[in-house]
């Protein structure tokens, strides 16, 4: 397999996650996509801030990607505050009041509404930030190694 595979187009998903991860940066967040907090669940951004705070962003594309996840509920005892983030089309009255909003597009976004904080416990705020720096290890490794096999 040659060195300089082609990576396919980014999803109306994944767009987001890159504008959300660029705010998060503003913020002096980290941020990784795609990481598993326990088995069932995949979240799409998690950031990390200077203090150890981890922020859950689900990216939500369209009504029906919103109505569809019925899961997210569980993502709330992995973090410290959870946001969504949508485009600035999505119907945002759909949106549970009490989680943070972000609007955002390929480029950049802003938070619209803080998610209520809900400090983790300790222990899984360490077992979160292991998770999130292996996570983040293993994608730096495979971007310098297109061959490698990645497994989650």
């Amino acid at each position: 397999m040659p060195d300089d595979v082609l990576q396919p187009p980014l999803m109306p998903g994944q767009l987001l996650a890159r504008g959300v991860s660029r705010h998060l940066r503003g913020h002096d967040f980290v941020s990784v996509e795609e990481l598993v907090p326990t088995s069932g669940l995949r979240v799409d951004v998690m950031g990390l801030g200077p203090k150890g705070e981890i922020w859950i962003v689900e990216c939500k594309s369209s009504r029906a990607d919103f109505q569809s996840d019925h899961k997210w509920q569980g993502y709330l005892e992995w973090c410290d505050r959870f946001f969504w983030a949508v485009d600035g089309e999505f119907p945002t009255e759909l949106l549970p009041d009490d989680t943070g909003l972000i609007i955002a597009d390929a480029y950049d976004a802003e938070i619209i509404r803080m998610g209520p904080e809900s400090k983790l416990a300790p222990a899984r705020r360490k077992v979160m930030v292991q998770k999130f720096a292996r996570h983040a290890a293993i994608r730096a490794q495979a971007a310098r190694d297109p061959a490698m096999v990645i497994t989650f």
